[in-house]
């Protein structure tokens, strides 16, 4: 299971350094795709096959899932760690996510979430406003 938030770099290659903690959960590989909100989502290889079996059984009549299955799969770049725990991050996915340098890397239970640094700031002060509306209402018994 992956938790937690931490601080990295990219290098010069567009390699990343995955939290010692995630390394174990990545010893098979994983895969690097698009995410929502301009992040990247990495997948170890049996959870990739696991998300992979959800996308496919989206309708294919609908053009939503087409277009969101085209974005999911043809982004899609298998990848492994190196010795030292680094991880490459393919040029286009690092300009879809508009990462820069300094990234954060998010544990988020089944998969990993890459974002650049700035945006993360952004995006993780706004789930936290909603995360804290929810848990009101949590403990109002209304969901």
């Amino acid at each position: 299971m992956f938790l937690g938030e931490y601080s990295h770099a990219l290098d010069e290659k567009g390699r990343v350094v995955m939290p010692s903690k995630f390394r174990a959960g990545l010893d098979d590989g994983c895969v690097i795709t698009k995410g929502q909100e301009r992040c990247l989502y990495v997948f170890p290889m049996d959870q990739w096959k696991n998300e992979a079996e959800r996308v496919l059984k989206l309708p294919r009549t609908d053009r939503r899932a087409r277009n969101f299955s085209r974005a999911f799969f043809a982004s899609a770049s298998n990848q492994a760690l190196d010795r030292t725990g680094r991880c490459h991050v393919p040029e286009p996915l690092r300009i879809y996510a508009g990462l820069s340098r300094d990234v954060t890397i998010v544990g988020v239970a089944d998969h990993i979430e890459i974002w650049d640094a700035e945006l993360w700031e952004t995006v993780a002060a706004e789930a936290d406003e909603y995360y804290a509306a929810i848990e009101e209402v949590l403990s109002e018994g209304g969901i």
